[in-house]
């Protein structure tokens, strides 16, 4: 029986039982030269053609009277380097597989347009493409990771983007690149090789991906300079023939990553409000997030068997949570609130990746600013951070830190016949030798008394941030933009080794040890 301490209260004449839940989690080396880093790169977040993510999100044009740096947002840009965005992966998605970079160069008057077919048939004027956004990734001290369209592009027009991109070398792409008012070559590293392949990629089969994919991987090599990072579009949830079927069949020296998707989600016929939600449907959304170690772990599993050496990445390079939209907004737009539930979502999926930081080395939250779990809404010149904003803020000190393995025993959260663990947590020590711990406890009910026991790891003085609110319902508004931000946490002590704290119920805690 787990440990359990109880307070009887008197109440009309009968007892009542409350409880504080315990949880006790014990550090492993932090100097192990076997730990993994975590790397920042799964810190990255995603921005596709979709509603107002580009345009009016990161985008407003150079014209408007909203403050912006070539049309991008200036606030955008200081929020985004605060929170430490190490890329950012563009321009889908299902846009990517029907895109065009080619309508995306030249004189803005002289791109064609087009229809977004998947996202509200609304019209794409192609006026921010391949300079527009590799200018922005510049402006955000951000890496581009580019989805390259195999769905309805031809080898030869992605191979073309990679030498316009990236090419040093005189050539017709290189010169195109000039006359279009860019020199120096940029410098991207990392290509997605199509979206989704099973799905508005293509519809297709594994087997017949895998030799899509070798195809265009050996003729995008070596079209720009500096080492090229080739994503295959992964599985989506616990597809695990797809991955089966991909590391079996293309050669390890034509991909450097497998991706990987799953959206936390309720039902997709009737996904639920973002703000008006029971605490069943919170049960069911986190149980659907806290899945993720369950297809991490099988995923990673069959590819130990092809890749032994860890040498293929898996990149969740889209993840988060998925509910109906705003009422009276476009449904093909995708525009939800984010409320404290988002916050847990984020914090526990984070130390999921980072606790799996040996094979799992990029994810990309779905989306970045006004689109599914964003960090950022805009409403005009108006904008507001998100509590999965803050998470992923709190979180920044864990990127490319050593990772510090830790087992834990929880109590469980309880609702109804079925139960998911209470507490998720990952650990880390970053290069000035700081340790810092992430805590999440979903329980919206009760708080948790937690033990660390430190183990050989040296601690002294512990400081902390915290982010909670009154309900799991609570989120920022245009009106009440810092209704929900991370407070100082001071209610930790070590001593002997041994540090405890108390986290309310629904909360996330960062702590720094040193």
């Amino acid at each position: 029986m787990k440990p359990i301490t109880c307070l009887f209260i008197a109440l009309l004449g009968a007892a009542t039982l409350t409880c504080n839940a315990q949880t006790t989690i014990q550090l492993g080396a932090g100097n192990s030269t076997n730990n993994p880093t975590i790397s920042k790169y799964i810190y990255s977040h995603f921005a596709e053609h979709l509603g107002n993510g580009i345009y009016g999100g990161f985008y407003v044009g150079d014209t408007s009277k909203i403050p912006n740096t070539n049309g991008v947002r200036n606030d955008i840009i200081a929020a985004l380097k605060k929170m430490k965005i190490p890329a950012l992966r563009w321009p889908g998605g299902c846009f990517a597989d029907t895109y065009h970079w080619k309508d995306g160069i030249g004189p803005k008057a002289k791109r064609p347009s087009m229809v977004n077919r998947w996202w509200g048939g609304v019209t794409e004027d192609n006026s921010f493409g391949t300079h527009e956004f590799l200018n922005m990734c510049e402006l955000l001290g951000t890496e581009p990771y580019i989805s390259g369209n195999i769905g309805s592009g031809t080898v030869q027009e992605l191979s073309e983007w990679v030498q316009y991109i990236g090419s040093d070398k005189s050539n017709p792409m290189s010169e195109l690149r000039k006359q279009n008012g860019r020199d120096n070559p940029w410098k991207v590293g990392f290509w997605g090789i199509g979206n989704e392949a099973w799905g508005c990629g293509g519809n297709m089969t594994p087997e017949y991906y895998a030799n899509e994919f070798r195809k265009y991987s050996t003729f995008m090599a070596n079209g720009g300079s500096g080492k090229m990072f080739r994503v295959a579009s992964g599985a989506s949830d616990d597809d695990y023939n797809w991955t089966e079927t991909l590391m079996k069949n293309i050669p390890h020296d034509l991909v450097e990553g497998l991706a990987l998707h799953h959206y936390s989600i309720i039902d997709w016929g009737n996904k639920g409000s973002a703000t008006n939600f029971t605490e069943k449907q919170y049960f069911q959304i986190m149980k659907s997030a806290m899945r993720m170690e369950e297809l991490v772990t099988k995923h990673s599993a069959i590819m130990d068997k092809y890749d032994p050496a860890k040498k293929i990445a898996l990149v969740v390079d889209e993840w988060g949570g998925w509910y109906d939209v705003e009422p009276g907004t476009n449904p093909g737009f995708l525009y939800q609130q984010n409320t404290i539930r988002d916050a847990m979502i984020a914090g526990v999926t984070l130390n999921t990746f980072n606790n799996h930081a040996d094979r799992v080395r990029m994810a990309n939250l779905a989306q970045c600013i006004n689109v599914l779990q964003a960090v950022v809404l805009t409403n005009k010149e108006k904008m507001i951070l998100t509590p999965t904003y803050h998470v992923m803020e709190m979180y920044n000190v864990h990127q490319d830190a050593t990772l510090i393995p830790l087992e834990i025993k929880t109590d469980d959260y309880v609702f109804g016949t079925e139960k998911l663990t209470a507490v998720s947590a990952s650990a880390s020590k970053d290069k000035q030798g700081v340790i810092h711990i992430s805590l999440v406890n979903i329980d919206p009910k009760k708080e948790q008394q937690i033990t660390i026991n430190l183990g050989d790891n040296k601690a002294g003085k512990v400081t902390g941030r915290i982010l909670a609110s009154g309900k799991l319902q609570d989120y920022n508004s245009f009106e009440q933009p810092d209704k929900i931000e991370p407070k100082a946490f001071n209610s930790a002590a070590i001593k002997g080794g041994v540090l405890k704290i108390t986290i309310p119920a629904a909360s996330v805690v960062v702590l720094s040890i040193n």
